[in-house]
């Protein structure tokens, strides 16, 4: 593997090995560019507490990724400032707080012996830093551990969440909240980025869910769980230090620009208000020191190093290809014979797949590359290892996008954000008994557990209670106008009559487009040649990542034109969700086969908006863009 080879370098060898001795002396890594780094630590870090300092967030956020990528998140942690900072002034941010909060909790369970890996990376900036955090024994005082059979009380949970600052609520929305729902407790924990659902059998713990909060489903099943509160907040001055002397004297310090970060506490001290607690560069500078440290060169003069031993690696970045791909090609095929194993990195194949139709469209080269399917935020070369990593983001000039969260698809199905907005009297549709109307939430009791239901209210008062764990099958009812609907009585059949005349007029439907598009069939139309290399180049440029939206509309236009018989295709999508850049491709492909193309809009504003992003988006590819309006 790639990171086996740069692993087993020399200078690699020697920094793990510094890495596990005992030797206090600083090191200072030069000859490390772009995502290198990363490489350096994730080689190094399979031990131990590691606490990586960059300048900034952004390039914190960015490292972070790139560690995700080489080492996996279950050890890696990016520790931001506890405040959103923006012009509109500073602002406590919950995700930030237990992004932190999962931090501390890392480094506490790993100073305990209990951490499930065999190191903790924490990636930090200046401002991250610089905020105090609670001691080691603050923090273990304020655990709430919970394990399935444990026996405990409804009131004793409770007021423990209460003395550690959660509040309760209807429905957990976010971190710090909990509800009492009959035998559960649903609360969200400050170091999880799921609530927990405990459900009691009297006294004793019976089982422990991670839940969506939306859908309410579970996501799995748990044996044990710890619940942070805020601890970030309300700590004393003798409750607090810093990051450092929380993980310890074994911690290994990692730098990437001593001097400005050493400039940025002491920046940060001095300017802050009397309500601000930050830590003194004093106190930075003496636990740093105390510590193993690795830092980043070339070392300016003015920064003293008592101690230190330099490593030099000889990497280089990326090369900027300008998306000229014959001048990749040629690249790529000088590193082959050199003895470079060139490796391409994307997490979309599309991607891959789009440089190997471009690559064999040039003619005189074999392009020989080996895909991997994690992403670096920079591209490097290195020469000790005899390894190339290109990124694709980079070839094809894109933005490269920190991720943090997972995408979720979109359903109609009632939500718990839903539900919290619904007014009692509102239209519900069951999926099974109708439309009925919204009676509000309320308790019931099911051979002997008290749970929370939804109250669905019928004609001549009939009710039916639907758990929350049902939601799936209940949706807002939606009209064109805004009259009432019709509810129905329960067990008459109504609704069960109204869903057979719906699907009998679908049924009609269906059969006046078959023989529509059986006529459609019969025409003869233009069928469009498959995609060219130039066409593989356009959609590469996109300098976003393509949502899983975009390539299925996109593939099902291209598919379409490659028919011999006329098109029908209708794309829909809101304000933002990239139908023009589908237009453009589509217009593309039409034009590369010698076709003029109109694209029709409602107004003079729209038409000059469109003139000027198709204009931009092929400026680089032989077509002629005009633009007319009245």
């Amino acid at each position: 593997m790639t990171t086996d080879k740069f692993s087993s370098q020399s200078a690699s060898a020697e920094l793990i090995e510094w890495i596990d001795s005992s030797n206090r002396e600083t090191i200072i890594l030069d000859g490390l560019y772009s995502s290198a780094k990363a490489f350096a630590i994730a080689s190094a870090a399979k031990k131990g507490i590691h606490i990586v300092l960059l300048n900034n967030r952004e390039d914190a956020a960015y490292c972070s990724s790139d560690l995700y990528s080489l080492m996996g998140k279950e050890r890696v942690f990016f520790f931001p400032s506890s405040l959103n900072h923006s012009a509109k002034g500073d602002k406590k941010d919950a995700s930030f707080q237990v992004q932190r909060t999962a931090s501390i909790q890392a480094m506490n369970l790993y100073r305990q012996g209990k951490f499930s890996s065999e190191s903790v990376v924490v990636v930090a900036y200046p401002h991250s830093v610089a905020e105090p955090i609670p001691d080691n024994k603050k923090v273990n005082s304020s655990i709430l551990a919970i394990a399935k059979g444990d026996t405990l009380t409804h009131e004793f949970v409770k007021e423990t969440l209460i003395a550690y600052g959660f509040e309760r609520t209807d429905f957990v929305a976010e971190p710090g909240q909990f509800a009492l729902r009959g035998s559960l407790i649903d609360l969200f924990s400050y170091a999880d980025n799921r609530p927990y659902r405990i459900d009691f059998f009297g006294d004793t713990v019976e089982n422990i869910r991670i839940f969506d909060i939306d859908s309410q489903r579970t996501i799995e099943e748990v044996d044990s769980i710890e619940i942070f509160p805020n601890i970030n907040e309300g700590n004393s001055q003798e409750e607090v230090t810093d990051i450092f002397t929380f993980a310890g004297e074994g911690a290994v310090v990692w730098i990437t620009d001593a001097e400005y970060f050493s400039g940025q506490i002491d920046t940060i001290y001095n300017l802050k208000r009397e309500s601000d607690t930050f830590i003194s560069p004093e106190v930075y500078e003496r636990a740093v020191i105390e510590r193993k440290r690795v830092l980043f060169g070339p070392i300016a003069p003015v920064y003293k190093v008592k101690s230190s031993r330099k490593i030099v690696f000889h990497t280089t970045p990326q090369p900027s290809f300008n998306k000229n791909f014959d001048l990749l090609a040629r690249e790529i095929e000088q590193k082959n014979e050199e003895g470079f194993d060139v490796s391409i990195l994307s997490e979309n194949p599309n991607q891959i797949e789009r440089l190997n139709q471009i690559f064999s469209s040039i003619e005189g080269h074999r392009v020989k590359f080996t895909p991997l399917s994690y992403s670096l935020h920079e591209g490097f070369i290195d020469h000790n290892s005899r390894i190339c990593l290109f990124t694709d983001h980079q070839i094809f000039d894109r933005y490269h996008r920190v991720k943090t969260h997972r995408s979720v698809e979109k359903s109609e199905r009632l939500t718990i954000n839903d539900l919290n907005s619904f007014q009692i009297g509102d239209y519900i549709v069951h999926i099974e008994h109708g439309v009925g109307v919204f009676g509000g939430l309320v308790k019931t009791n099911i051979n002997g557990k008290v749970q929370e239901a939804v109250k669905l209210i019928y004609r001549d008062g009939d009710v039916i209670f639907l758990s929350i764990h049902g939601l799936h099958r209940i949706s807002r009812y939606k009209s064109k106008d805004s009259s009432a609907p019709k509810v129905y009585k329960l067990g008459t059949g109504a609704w069960s009559k109204l869903k057979n005349q719906a699907k009998s007029k679908v049924k009609d439907i269906a059969a006046d487009l078959i023989e529509l598009y059986a006529k459609r069939r019969d025409s003869r139309g233009f069928t469009f040649s498959p995609d060219t290399y130039m066409q593989h180049e356009l959609e590469a440029s996109f300098i976003y990542e393509d949502t899983p939206d975009q390539n299925k509309a996109t593939q099902a236009v291209k598919e379409d034109m490659e028919q011999n018989y006329p098109m029908d295709r209708l794309v829909c999508g809101d304000v933002g969700f990239g139908k023009t850049e589908i237009a453009i491709r589509a217009a593309f492909k039409a034009v590369a086969d010698s076709k003029q193309v109109a694209v029709l809009v409602p107004t003079t504003i729209l038409a000059l908006q469109h003139f000027k992003t198709f204009s931009s988006r092929l400026k680089e590819f032989p077509c002629k863009i005009e633009y007319l309006s009245r």
